[in-house]
């Protein structure tokens, strides 16, 4: 999804932080936002809020129409604070917290003091598991703790739009493909990756699929591809969008969208509830 040419400015997440890398002024609608891969940050995506025009292939890799996407961005001020912030609330909030030390008081043993106090040469020793010594209580140790950290619903709904918005206006960003469930009347990965090339997609390059409800076979066919990432909307997520170089769409899932995320889509009442759960459906 990374366009051929990187905004004058971009926005890095390193341990949380914003990195501009230019203090010139924002061209309008474009914003950088770096991307997630294999614990590393890879190249950037442009942020981009547009009417977006998306061809429609056949099964077979033909061009049959177009369809257009037109989704909620955030302001240009404000796309890159608010994409971050959603993918540092999701990050965060899939820390357990649930590493646990224990201090000299918890540990087993160590009640009687091992040798007189004076008269052996030794230094003063109270305790056998006293921080010092192997098998001792941790001294400041990581105790079990609550990471999470809440964000708007409407915050993390417009993350994720202004994201969607990203991909598919960025020049073969994303495509349509008619649905394509019944074509697989078995399992097989070969079959898959054969139908990935005529439609002009590279099982080297990060892939998300995303379906309304994906057929078994094809759930199947496709899990052994390590590229590739096939979600619903139930478990559509910001991360896996960022992290992703082509987004392939179904004609249900562009409706979706525009409903869910478009501009004319209808806000619902509670979306000014905080949520902490980092791969709900937003």
């Amino acid at each position: 999804m990374a366009s051929s040419a990187a905004a004058p400015n971009s926005l890095s997440f390193f341990s949380s932080s914003l990195f501009l890398s230019s203090s010139h002024q924002i061209p309008k609608t474009y914003i950088s936002v770096a991307k997630f891969g294999s614990g590393r940050v890879s190249k950037p995506l442009s942020v981009a809020s547009q009417l977006a025009t998306l061809p429609i292939l056949s099964f077979e890799g033909e061009k049959v129409g177009e369809t257009y996407l037109d989704l909620k961005a955030a302001p240009e001020d404000t796309a890159r604070a608010v994409v971050h912030r959603a993918i540092v609330t999701d990050l965060q909030n899939k820390r357990r917290g649930t590493a646990s030390t224990l201090t000299r008081g918890e540990v087993r043993g160590g009640g009687i003091k091992p040798y007189a106090q004076k008269k052996t040469g030794h230094a003063r020793r109270g305790s056998q598991r006293t921080p010092l010594r192997p098998g001792g209580g941790v001294v400041f140790g990581p105790r079990p703790k609550d990471w999470s950290i809440k964000i708007n619903r409407k915050e993390k709904k417009l993350a994720i739009s202004t994201a969607l918005s990203s991909a598919a206006s960025a020049e073969g960003g994303a495509i349509v493909v008619e649905e394509f469930g019944d074509k697989f009347e078995k399992p097989k990965t070969k079959d898959f990756l054969a139908a990935m090339q005529r439609w002009g997609l590279d099982p080297k390059e990060k892939a998300m699929f995303l379906m309304i409800d994906v057929d078994e076979n094809v759930a199947k066919s496709s899990r052994n591809i390590g590229t590739l990432r096939m979600l619903t909307p139930r478990t559509l997520n910001l991360f896996d969008i960022l992290n992703s170089d082509k987004l392939v769409l179904t004609p249900a899932a562009v409706e979706f969208l525009n409903e869910r995320y478009g501009v004319d889509a209808v806000e619902e009442e509670d979306n000014d509830e905080d949520d902490t759960e980092g791969s709900e459906e937003a």
